[in-house]
């Protein structure tokens, strides 16, 4: 079983949107969704530890779309040299592969793999999606808040020239997350994050305005 020494090896501490602190918090919430759902603890512990663990590090931009099978195919690599069966191997890639699901991936078949997605997904909404929704927008050259454009907020296509800024993502994902989750325990914690995230998107979209 991978640990997190070894995880700590994989992943940039300093980063604000995949870094060592995103896995840990993925891995607690998979192990409490786990308990709750009647999960395979060991399956779902390994694809959290390795989920981000190729691909999706600062500098790595150009691997990010494509993350989730650099992830895969390392976390066999790593699975394999621990003597894990290859059934079980799989069981873990599938719910790596999975946790990309709305950006194209396969959909998550197994409840190990519904809670990877639940998990990764419920860490962008709440205090911590704010945080590392503004972390992304900083890192990519993207402004904090910009007005979206009235084609933006109708097609989430944006104007030629118009930044994608966190408020953007917001509108654009972040919202609709909590109700993209397959496991009853995760849509219950999404609620109270939902409407923490929402309220500070309203408070700062108010406060740039001069409105509060």
């Amino acid at each position: 079983m991978p640990t997190l020494e070894q995880a700590r090896a994989w992943y940039n501490y300093n980063d604000p949107v995949h870094g060592f602190d995103h896995i840990i918090r993925v891995l607690r919430m998979a192990e409490r969704l786990a308990q709750e759902e009647g999960a395979d603890i060991e399956i779902v512990r390994a694809a959290a530890l390795l989920h981000d663990a190729r691909g999706s590090a600062p500098g790595e931009e150009s691997q990010r779309s494509h993350h989730h099978l650099l992830s895969a195919a390392f976390a066999a690599e790593e699975l394999a040299a621990e003597g894990w069966p290859q059934e079980r191997i799989e069981a873990v890639q599938h719910a790596i592969r999975a946790h990309r699901f709305r950006s194209g991936g396969e959909a998550p078949q197994t409840i190990e793999a519904q809670i990877l997605y639940d998990s990764d997904k419920l860490d962008v909404l709440g205090a911590i999606g704010a945080a590392r929704t503004i972390g992304y927008a900083v890192q990519d050259g993207q402004p904090v808040y910009a007005e979206p454009s009235e084609q933006f907020i109708q097609t989430g296509q944006k104007l030629p020239g118009e930044p994608h800024s966190s408020y953007h993502e917001y509108l654009f994902k972040l919202r609709k997350i909590k109700d993209r989750l397959f496991t009853r325990s995760a849509r219950a914690v999404a609620e109270a994050r939902h409407a923490y995230l929402a309220g500070f998107y309203e408070q700062l979209e108010a406060e740039i305005r001069g409105e509060r």
